[in-house]
């Protein structure tokens, strides 16, 4: 699976800006519902309860927040580059700058899982965090996440 199977440059935001975890999550709730016709309160009270069930930061900066929702037609990524890192309750205690969502249609287990597996091998590479820090808009973040992917498939 690639990163570009998720992840249209559409779906890449940068310097968003949000000064707490829930803002984070209500802006890439109303992104995606803008991305896939989705109801936005729909995709927040997915994400809100996948958080309940432990934090999706990851680390290093880092978070992944995921969920199932029926009304969805495979998977869907966003990435998004915060103008400044919010605390996520990560497992490290440290802020979160980066963050990839991914929301899959319910039922989708092995794809949801493969995809999650995929993004977190790419966001675990501190060259990939570091070319996305100095990544100068949302072009070369796209760029940095697509590109990175295809070397690393070999």
């Amino acid at each position: 699976m690639e990163i570009g199977d998720l992840l249209s440059s559409d779906g890449v935001v940068d310097r968003l800006p949000a000064a707490s975890k829930k803002q984070v999550i209500q802006e890439i709730s109303r992104r995606a519902a803008e991305m896939t016709g989705l109801d936005e309160r729909t995709v927040f009270n997915v994400l809100l309860e996948r958080e309940r069930l432990g934090t999706t930061g990851v680390g290093e900066g880092v978070a992944i927040p995921h969920g199932k929702i029926t009304d969805l037609d495979g998977l869907c990524g966003l990435f998004v580059r915060l103008d400044r890192a919010v605390d996520f309750d990560s497992i490290d205690d440290r802020p979160v700058d980066l963050v990839f969502l991914l929301l899959a249609q319910e039922g989708a287990s092995a794809d949801h899982l493969k995809a999650l597996a995929r993004i977190s091998r790419l966001m675990r590479d501190p060259a990939v965090r570091d070319s996305l820090r100095a990544a100068a808009d949302a072009n070369a973040l796209y760029t940095v996440l697509t590109s990175e992917n295809r070397d690393r498939a070999a």
